[in-house]
């Protein structure tokens, strides 16, 4: 509120929108067609939607108007909606420069900055774009960045464009670890689908996360074969199918979302039951974005590990990273255990 720069390390689920959200809304005055007043830029269509989503009732009580402007939907709309005035834009940085270029759009009257979710802005390359921006923005203004990390090349952009920032942290990944229960099973290829299904049984809303795009399809498709409701989110699908399945899955009708990393970058859903590692992630971090999904806003949650044989050095150096020590007792998909992994002390399958 202050408008100082602010440098903000937050895992998913903290409230860190409405934290910039709201001083932003109360800040801002009216903005003159095509010249916003706030811009918010994220990684990824889903959590531009997401922004927005969470901005637009507290924006609308106040007379003001925000727009999620991002690729894969008409541009003539979002051009529209900036010419009739709108105070906070928020934007992924490709669609944003495209406006730019075009002068549908312009930054004189931006008194304030937000990069969310920057790591991950790192991690898909988009830091070169979303500096381009922020060297468009040459008056007085202020930023405030939020991270998971602030390490690399995020910290190269806290250094270059942020003003002594005051900088903030609200919690650790240790304590990330220890809001979830954490269960590693050893499965076979061929069981492995079947695994997943029955773990499904016992929840209200599971997350399943893949490697690849063409492996999310498939796995949807095999776990339909087995009667489970599901449906892929990846970057390859149509934004009103990714925004189907999103909205579907919140709702509660869609049980079961397979997705990519990148892709779930943007789901920012309550009450997620079961995050699934299909494929286990490459690494620490990786396992705990993931995982986060699931112990949102104080909620405790599980996350399932599926291991193959070739995959257990891996994931034994996986939890090492993570301060857990775990047993990963084999199973198959006719366990009863499976429907209700939370009762299950792995230490005692041991």
């Amino acid at each position: 509120m202050a408008g100082r720069d602010l440098c903000g390390k937050a895992k998913t689920g903290s409230g860190k929108t409405l934290a910039f959200g709201l001083p932003i809304l109360e800040r801002i005055d009216k903005a003159e067609p095509s010249r916003p007043r706030a811009l918010v830029m994220v990684p990824t269509r889903e959590l531009a939607v997401q922004v927005k989503d969470v901005m637009g009732p507290l924006a609308k009580s106040r007379g003001m108007r925000v727009s999620a402007i991002y690729g894969g939907a008409p541009q003539e709309r979002q051009v529209k909606s900036l010419q009739r005035g709108v105070e906070v834009v928020i934007a992924t940085p490709g669609r944003l420069i495209d406006l730019l270029e075009q002068k549908a759009l312009q930054l004189d009257d931006v008194g304030i900055v937000v990069l969310d979710e920057a790591d991950r802005m790192a991690d898909m390359g988009f830091l070169p774009q979303v500096e381009w921006v922020l060297r468009r923005i040459e008056h007085p203004h202020q930023t405030m960045l939020f991270s998971a990390t602030l390490d690399g090349a995020v910290d190269h952009v806290v250094r270059r464009h942020l003003n002594d920032p005051v900088r903030h942290e609200v919690q650790s990944e240790s304590v990330t670890v220890a809001d979830m229960q954490h269960r590693f099973l050893f499965v076979h290829q061929m069981d492995k689908v079947k695994v997943a299904a029955a773990i499904t049984e016992g929840a209200t809303r599971t997350l399943i996360f893949v490697r690849t795009k063409r492996g999310a399809d498939r796995l949807v498709t095999q776990l339909r074969d087995e009667d489970v409701r599901a449906a892929a989110i990846h970057g390859d699908l149509r934004q009103s199918a990714r925004e189907k399945a999103l909205n579907d899955f919140q709702a509660g009708k869609l049980p079961v979302l397979v997705a990519t990393d990148v892709a779930a970058r943007g789901i920012h859903v309550d009450a997620i039951d079961i995050v699934v590692h299909f494929d286990p992630p490459t690494d620490h971090k990786a396992y705990l974005h993931r995982s986060g999904r699931t112990a949102r806003a104080g909620e405790e949650g599980l996350v399932v590990t599926l291991v193959l044989w070739d995959q257990v050095r891996e994931v034994e150096q996986l939890q090492r990273r993570i301060g857990l020590r775990q047993p990963i007792p084999e199973v198959f998909s006719n366990d009863p255990r499976l429907r209700d992994l939370g009762a299950w002390d792995h230490n005692e399958a041991a």
